[in-house]
C-alpha cells in the first residue's frame, strides 16, 4: 500500500512539475508577444520644432498660372500631368501647356473637385490613367470621392472605367481626401477622408469614409483584402482615419504610408497596415477647432499609434521619401507639404523617428502635392504659383 501511495505521489509531482513549466513557458510566450506588439505599435515621442535650413534652396517655375494644382504625375518621357481642383486636366511638355479633354464632371464644392492623378505602373503598354475626384453619382444629395480610369490618347482621355464611388453622396465640403498610390505587386491604395462625419463614418467599415482602399489594377477587390465583418465594404484596407491627402509606398520598407490632417493639432504620419484601426475619433493628439476637448484618449491597445504627429497642425498635404542623389542631405527623408504654413516640411529620419524638422521653399503658397520626377529633382505643386522645381544647393553655390 505504501509502494502506490509513494507512486501516486511521484506521479503527481512530476504531473504538477509539468502544469508548473507549460504554464510559465506559456507565460513567457505571452510576455514575448505583447512587447513584440508593443516594439511594432510605439507611442510616437512629441517631435522637434521646426526650423529654417541653414542654406535656403532655391526654386524654378516649371508650370506657371495655376490656381489649386492639386496632383501631378510624370509621363515616360518627363513631360507632366496636373490636375486643377477646379476641374481641368492638363499636359505641359516643351514648355507648353495643353488642355486634356474627357475631364470626369466633378462636384465642386468645399475641398472637393478633381484631385489627384496617377499613371498604371505599365503605362508605356496600356495608356491607363487613374484620377480621383468628387462625384454627384449614386444616392443622397452633394456628392463624394470616386475613383476612375481611363485611357490617355492624344490629350483626350477614352476607354473611360469608373472603379470605385463612396457612398452615401453628403452636401458637407470637407475631407474627401484622396491620394493614389501602387505597390508594385498589382494593387493600387487610395483614400477617402470622414466627409466630416466624424462619429459615424472612421469606425463603421460597413460604411464609406474615413479609409484607405485597396483595389486591383482593374479596378477588382482582392481576395486576401481584410474584411472582417458582415456588409463591410470590401475595398476597405484599414480604417479610422480623418482625412488622409498624401501617401507614398514606402519601397524600402514594402509599406504604404499616408499623412492625415487631425483637427486643431493632431495631424498624423501613419504606417498603413492591413485591417488595422488609427483610432479617429476616438483617440486623437488634436482637440476640437474651438479649443474644447474631442478625447481625453491619445492611444489605446485596439488602436495603431502614428509615426508621428504635429502639434499645431501644419495641415498636410502631398507626400514623398526622397531617394535621389541630387539632394544628398535630403537622401532617405521625408518631405510633405504643409497647406497651413506654406512650406515643404523636410522630416529627417533615425531609427523610425523624426530627428529634425526643416521648412524648406517658404513663401511660395500652400503646398499642395510633391513629387520625385524621374529625372531625380523634387516637384511641387504650390497654389496660386504652379508647378516648381527645387534646385539643390550645389546648383546655386
Amino acid at each position: 500500500m505504501k509502494r502506490i501511495l509513494l507512486l501516486l505521489s511521484l506521479i503527481f509531482t512530476f504531473s504538477a512539475c509539468g502544469e508548473n513549466q507549460k504554464s510559465e513557458e506559456k507565460a513567457e510566450v505571452e510576455e514575448q508577444t505583447e512587447t513584440s506588439d508593443q516594439d511594432s505599435n510605439p507611442v510616437p515621442e512629441k517631435q522637434p520644432e521646426a526650423v529654417s535650413p541653414d542654406r535656403e534652396y532655391e526654386h524654378e517655375v516649371v508650370i506657371g498660372d495655376m490656381s489649386i494644382p492639386w496632383g501631378f504625375d510624370f509621363l515616360p518621357d518627363g513631360s507632366i500631368l496636373v490636375t486643377e481642383k477646379g476641374g481641368d486636366i492638363y499636359h505641359f511638355k516643351d514648355g507648353e501647356k495643353v488642355a486634356i479633354s474627357g475631364a470626369p464632371e466633378i462636384y465642386n464644392q468645399g475641398q472637393g473637385g478633381l484631385l489627384d492623378i496617377a499613371l498604371h505602373p505599365d503605362f508605356e503598354t496600356n495608356n491607363w490613367v487613374y484620377i480621383t475626384y468628387s462625384s454627384q453619382e449614386g444616392e443622397g444629395e452633394g456628392g463624394n470621392t470616386a475613383l476612375m480610369r481611363a485611357k490617355l490618347e492624344n490629350n483626350q482621355l477614352t476607354n473611360r472605367e469608373d472603379l470605385y464611388k463612396g457612398e452615401t453622396n453628403s452636401t458637407r465640403g470637407q475631407h474627401f481626401g484622396s491620394r493614389i498610390v501602387f505597390d508594385g505587386e498589382g494593387h493600387l491604395f487610395f483614400t477617402i477622408g470622414d466627409r466630416g462625419n466624424r462619429d459615424v463614418n472612421p469606425q463603421d467599415i460597413t460604411r464609406d469614409g474615413g479609409k484607405v482602399y485597396r483595389l486591383n489594377l482593374d479596378g477588382s477587390v482582392p481576395s486576401d483584402n481584410p474584411v472582417g465583418e458582415e456588409n463591410a465594404k470590401e475595398a476597405i484596407y484599414s480604417y479610422g482615419h480623418r482625412n488622409p491627402q498624401g501617401m507614398i509606398f514606402n519601397e524600402e520598407t514594402g509599406e504604404v504610408w499616408v499623412n492625415e490632417h487631425g483637427p486643431k493639432g493632431g495631424d498624423e504620419i501613419n504606417v498603413v497596415k492591413a485591417g488595422k484601426n488609427y483610432g479617429w475619433p476616438v483617440v486623437t493628439y488634436g482637440e476640437n477647432y474651438d479649443g474644447t476637448t474631442i478625447t481625453e484618449e491619445r492611444t489605446g491597445p485596439e488602436f495603431q499609434n502614428p509615426l508621428t504627429y504635429w502639434v499645431p497642425s501644419i495641415a498636410p498635404s502631398g507626400f514623398e521619401k526622397v531617394t535621389s542623389d541630387k539632394y544628398p542631405e535630403l537622401k532617405g527623408n521625408l518631405l510633405v507639404g504643409s497647406l497651413k504654413f506654406q512650406y515643404l516640411e523636410h522630416l529627417a529620419m533615425e531609427n523610425g523617428k523624426v530627428t529634425k524638422r526643416e521648412k524648406l521653399l517658404e513663401g511660395l503658397g500652400r503646398m499642395r502635392d510633391v513629387q520625385q520626377g524621374p529625372d531625380g529633382f523634387i516637384y511641387v505643386a504650390a497654389e496660386g504659383t504652379g508647378i516648381v522645381k527645387m534646385l539643390p544647393l550645389e546648383e546655386t553655390e
